[in-house]
């Protein structure tokens, strides 16, 4: 599972919503306030190490978390500046809503947020099943030689069983 890195000087200033706007989705910047809510979808839907990660990026300041919302639930979430400065993720969307770029558009907002900061890079870390995914959106590189055991991941209790 190797972590994967995006040049953000290289990424285009626009991301097309209009997909988003058809399914009524709208990406927002997370609200300490619906903190729990977060969470609690989080925990339904993925991992505890999620959770985590993701309570941590809604406790930041600014808070760097986006979530998506379709009818005043949340189907989606996406983290940056979680795991550690410069990393993206965690990210996830409802089994019902993927396939419709709920995911490409908080993958973009992250991103572009972490631009603004003043972020030339960007590691994806960990990844497991969606190196195409990031490669064919944001043109995300592997980067060589790296996995779970040689990364920051590695620092974990118990690697083998981190629920990420």
């Amino acid at each position: 599972m190797p972590d994967m890195l995006v040049r953000l000087y290289d990424m285009p200033e626009i991301f097309d919503e209009s997909r988003l706007l058809r399914h009524k989705v709208t990406i927002k910047q997370a609200l300490a306030l619906d903190k729990s809510i977060i969470l609690e979808f989080v925990r339904r839907n993925f991992t505890d190490g999620w959770v985590s990660e993701c309570e941590r990026a809604v406790n930041n300041d600014p808070v760097s978390c986006y979530i998506a919302v379709k009818d005043n639930t949340i189907i989606g979430f996406a983290c940056y500046d979680a795991t550690a400065k410069g990393f993206f993720g965690p990210i996830g969307v409802a089994e019902a809503a993927r396939g419709k770029s709920v995911g490409e558009a908080l993958l973009w907002r992250c991103l572009h947020s972490m631009k603004e900061k003043g972020y030339a890079y960007a590691i994806i870390g960990w990844v497991t099943d969606a190196i195409a995914f990031y490669e064919k959106t944001v043109g995300a590189e592997v980067i060589e030689g790296s996995s779970a055991e040689k990364s920051i991941y590695s620092n974990l209790i118990s690697l083998g069983s981190s629920g990420l």
